[in-house]
């Protein structure tokens, strides 16, 4: 079967892409960037497969880190990387979820596109010597592992092992709802150190083929190229963005508030902003839950997840992540429809309980498409 490997120079590009997919979250690119230099230097090269060229026989599973942002950053890059290089949760997980099906693991997919959460499967990949699939769960991120096409399509989110930094093992075989899993998952990690692994969405592959949002991790590099482009020849960055991605400039200003406010149970942030240049004397609200989840322009509902809402510098057309957010912050948004195997995974109602606004603190809230509030 074609593979491609990524080579040393496509580590910068491909960060800048997947930071901008990313939404706000996913992780910081600059973890990506340790981690694949951490893999190049330890001679592990990731490999890509095409999702069509992938045996409808095969098997496929998905993945990632599990933890606090606070210890990885408490631990630093150096320790953590020294750590994985004696243990790799991640690698020890997914020998679980092996055991558990009784099968051989062919593929692995990431669950998301994102600084750290693509580059951390694209390293187990190549610790397993398997090509990773060009693809993901969703075509950007999200904060909980029940928020992907493969839920809104039918495939098992269960069995879901997890391990701990501290070695334990905790599987969860069957689960009612679908947001129990991830719950667990951040119980098990907190209680165990507080960075960890899980691994789930066994399925075969011609599942996948059906299921997984195709081309993410190379769209992001094609991405990544052009923004490292654009800076470098002068062009408006944040329009070069819009173009690759299909995508429309929503808004831009400055930030003036940002507010964490705690509603049925979840924390989530409120920023508050004030138009700048074409949006000068307009207001615009952005709801984030790790990643951007709403957007309102002067009242009026602009956006809902799963669509994305790119949160750019100005500037530069960087991906912004939502740690960063201060007041004062220029931000521009970038709205841009989700990928239609999402779309239909959202608006089937399968997956209603995964995505509904009641996620992310609007309970009265309906998901409506990006272009249908335009």
């Amino acid at each position: 079967m074609p593979t491609f490997e990524l080579r040393y120079e496509d580590i910068d590009p491909l960060l800048e892409g997947l930071a901008i997919f990313g939404t706000g979250g996913g992780g910081s690119p600059a973890w990506g960037t340790a981690i694949l230099k951490n893999d190049f230097a330890n001679g592990r090269l990731p490999r890509l497969i095409d999702l069509a060229e992938i045996a409808d026989d095969s098997t496929v599973v998905s993945g990632g880190i599990m933890g606090s942002v606070k210890v990885l950053e408490r631990m630093g890059t150096e320790n953590v990387m020294r750590h994985w290089e004696q243990r790799f949760e991640l690698l020890d997980v997914t020998q679980v979820m092996q055991g558990l099906i009784g099968k051989r693991i062919d593929h692995v997919v990431p669950f998301e596109v994102g600084g750290l959460n693509t580059p951390v499967i694209l390293s187990l990949g190549a610790r397993m010597g398997l090509p990773v699939i060009d693809g993901d769960a969703l075509g950007r991120s999200a904060p909980e592992t029940q928020m992907t096409s493969f839920i809104g399509h039918g495939v098992s989110l269960t069995p879901m092992p997890l391990v701990d930094m501290n070695g334990n093992v905790v599987v969860v075989q069957h689960a009612a709802d679908p947001t129990f899993a991830d719950q667990v998952g951040r119980f098990v990690i907190t209680q165990g150190g507080g960075l960890g692994a899980n691994n789930h969405y066994p399925m075969s592959g011609q599942t996948a083929k059906r299921v997984v949002i195709p081309n993410t991790i190379s769209t992001s590099l094609a991405l990544g190229k052009s923004v490292l482009a654009a800076r470098k020849d002068g062009s408006n960055p944040v329009a070069v963005v819009a173009k690759e991605v299909g995508g429309t400039l929503l808004f831009s200003g400055e930030i003036r508030s940002l507010q964490e406010k705690e509603a049925l149970g979840f924390y989530f942030t409120t920023a508050e902003l004030a138009g700048q240049g074409d949006s000068a004397g307009r207001q615009a609200q952005l709801v984030i839950k790790n990643e951007t989840m709403y957007l309102a322009i002067d009242g009026a509902a602009r956006a809902y997840f799963p669509d994305l809402v790119l949160m750019l510098e100005p500037g530069t057309g960087r991906g912004i992540m939502s740690v960063e957010l201060q007041v004062g912050s220029l931000v521009s948004l970038v709205g841009v429809p989700c990928h239609p195997r999402l779309r239909q995974a959202v608006l089937s109602g399968r997956a209603e309980a995964a995505f509904s606004p009641t996620r992310y603190g609007r309970p009265d809230d309906r998901y409506r498409p990006l272009e249908e509030l335009a």
